[in-house]
């Protein structure tokens, strides 16, 4: 493949900075928050890196924030009341080709009557998740079991082709999922806890694909760094800690690792989710709801049973590239936006031509709004990738429906994790010394290309957005663009935003627009993604911690 590489140092790093900044999409809307089971925190798409799996391409969507591994008894099991799906477009139309469709089974153990044990002349129900150590598939001592089905959604997701997924051997469509990681008493050490995850790694046939799949579903450890409190206490640090790179691990011990997610992890290959000739396509998850609900006041014995669904689904949550509802979409429309669809996301351009964040940035750290924000407004450099995807990396071919969603070039080789640049392509640009000898890059296969759970998306989006890239030589020139042009180094798009007449989009880089200057290129969020280590092998995301360690 050919990269236009005049165009790549400056657009790799917008693009993050349209759709991601900060943390990952944690509570980011009004209603969400009443329902954190379909509450996505991160989706991750990638070309697996895994020893012997070149060309499959892993997706992980992840659910359910900030989970504290001691939340028992019941911890947190996934909503059978809901629809957990995984959105493809191979075409670039902005709407799905290709849907993964999760739902979820908590059946009590004993047909229904749960774990009992005798108590004088009585047998009497049990109130805990399990009723002894747990060590294999579908073990005897879980009082709930959990399981899930996989469909595949040809075309439109609620009027296509579906057909379910199942194991390879065997052929069943019911899939386990283990328990999560109640504690050590109960699954042995973290490495017992990993044998007993891995079990129901589940290799799967796939309709209409030649080639086998893997499919995962469970709790996993939170893997996203990110200075979380802090930042949403008015950026609770000084502007000279975030602008200094030897701070950049100054705040590690407020990252989120100590807290749990639960993942969707599929891995399929290439061939099965591309069209054509085209290597290009574009992700996203969702998760959606029955219309209506009623409560029973006097619910009968079960799991559940408080809770009487029907009607349609409705879509409540939405997450392609990360963040973009939780610090770019402005509080009236965040509801909104996660019940929207990419084919509709004009409609929120004004929040990408005129992002806040830079002047908030600069109002809570310098007291100014125009202190640290770029003045090339509209951003139209922002609108532009944020909505299309990069030329030459990661544009489909033809003619693309400007869309927000999270987009990988299949054809760009991976990278061994030991060797993955945390800045993805953006940071290959800064390691190589600009554009013109990207040749030298080894690492194309991260963010924005895709996103990869070491890729460092908070500090790419912070440089992005403050004008690093304007300033990343110290004559003020990248990859051939002049601190006074006004060249064109994204490629011109024609976008009609609705309430305004169609717009030619450009892309300036000025030094003279980027009050923080030679800085800029240095902002970080106090945490380092690289510091977080990962599985090498699917599904990546770490073992989750344990609830409860023995007493020493």
């Amino acid at each position: 493949m050919t990269l236009k590489l005049t165009h790549l140092a400056k657009a790799c790093l917008l693009l993050v900075a349209a759709g991601s900044a900060l943390a990952s999409s944690h509570r980011e809307a009004p209603f969400i928050t009443t329902s954190p089971k379909v509450d996505g925190t991160d989706f991750y798409m990638f070309s697996s890196y895994e020893a012997g799996r070149t060309g499959y391409v892993t997706m992980i969507a992840n659910y359910q924030p900030l989970q504290d591994a001691y939340g028992g008894p019941n911890y947190f099991k996934m909503d059978p009341n809901a629809l957990y799906e995984i959105h493809l477009d191979n075409n670039g139309d902005a709407k799905e080709d290709l849907t993964f469709q999760f739902r979820f089974n908590n059946t009590l153990a004993a047909a229904g009557a749960g774990v009992k044990i005798p108590v004088g002349s009585a047998s009497v129900a049990i109130p805990l998740s399990q009723a002894g150590t747990v060590a294999n598939l579908a073990d005897g001592n879980l009082n709930v079991a959990e399981t899930y089905s996989v469909k595949v959604v040809r075309g439109d997701r609620r009027a296509g082709t579906s057909a379910s997924v199942v194991k390879a051997s065997g052929g069943s469509a019911v899939l386990e999922k283990p328990a999560d990681f109640i504690g050590d008493k109960t699954f042995g050490s973290s490495a017992a806890y990993a044998a007993y995850a891995d079990k129901h790694v589940h290799t799967v046939t796939i309709p209409g694909c030649a080639m086998p799949a893997k499919v995962f579903v469970g709790q996993r450890q939170e893997g996203f760094a990110v200075n979380l409190g802090p930042i949403f206490d008015l950026v609770n640090a000084t502007a000279a800690q975030i602008t200094n790179p030897a701070n950049i691990n100054a705040f590690a011990s407020k990252s989120i690792q100590d807290k749990n997610v639960t993942s969707m992890a599929v891995e399929v290959h290439k061939s099965c989710l591309t069209a054509g000739s085209d290597p290009v396509i574009g992700g996203w998850t969702t998760a959606s709801l029955r219309q209506g609900r009623l409560l029973n006041g006097a619910p009968a014995s079960g799991l559940q049973t408080t809770e009487k669904v029907g009607g349609s689904w409705v879509q409540v949550s939405r997450l392609g590239n990360p963040l973009v509802n939780e610090v770019v979409i402005g509080l009236p429309d965040k509801d909104k936006f996660n019940a929207s669809k990419p084919s509709g996301d004009l409609q929120f351009a004004t929040y990408v031509t005129n992002p806040t964040l830079p002047s908030l940035l600069g109002l809570v750290l310098a007291g100014d709004l125009k202190a640290l924000a770029p003045t090339n407004f509209p951003r139209t450099d922002l609108l532009n990738v944020f909505l299309t995807g990069i030329g030459g990396v990661n544009k489909p071919a033809g003619t693309v429906t400007p869309s927000e969603m999270l987009r990988l070039n299949t054809a760009i080789a991976p990278v061994a994790y030991a060797d993955q640049n945390r800045l993805g392509v953006a940071g290959e640009v800064l390691r190589v010394g600009g554009a013109a000898n990207l040749a030298q890059a080894k690492d194309l296969a991260g963010f924005p290309n895709g996103r990869r759970p070491k890729d460092d998306v908070v500090d790419i989006a912070l440089v992005a957005m403050l004008g690093g890239l304007c300033v990343v030589n110290s004559n003020g020139t990248i990859a051939g663009i002049t601190a006074s042009s006004n060249a064109d180094v994204l490629g011109l798009n024609t976008f009609t935003i609705p309430g305004t007449t169609p717009t030619v989009l450009k892309s300036e880089c000025k030094v003279a627009n980027v009050p923080l200057g030679a800085t800029s290129a240095a902002v970080h969020d106090g945490v380092d993604q690289a510091a977080v280590t990962f599985l090498s092998s699917f599904p990546y995301l770490n073992t989750p911690n344990s609830g409860s360690t023995p007493k020493q």
